[in-house]
């Protein structure tokens, strides 16, 4: 566990996107007719990468300042560190 607080947080909000993988893999097998999805992998990795800008993205805006750009690059560089645990989790299933 990391011990920056802010990279544990996003950290977690990673795993939680993580968690639903397998779900959307299945949503998607399932509706491939109405969701017209053609790449399933592509398209949960894209759902995963949202979750977790969006839900690191509302953490630090519900802080005391509002967020810096330098608040906001560091974020995304640590969701991007851990870009290829996501493509991993997803792409061998």
């Amino acid at each position: 566990m990391s011990e920056d607080p802010l990279e544990a947080i996003i950290l977690q909000t990673i795993n939680g996107a993580i968690a639903t993988i397998p779900g959307y893999m299945e949503e998607i097998k399932q509706n491939k007719e109405t969701l017209k999805v053609e790449n399933a992998q592509e398209f949960v990795y894209g759902i995963v990468m949202g979750m977790a800008l969006g839900m690191s993205g509302a953490i630090l805006s519900a802080q005391e300042k509002p967020p810096t750009n330098e608040d906001q690059i560091r974020v995304r560089d640590i969701i991007y560190k851990h870009i290829p645990e996501i493509r991993e989790r997803i792409f061998n299933q």
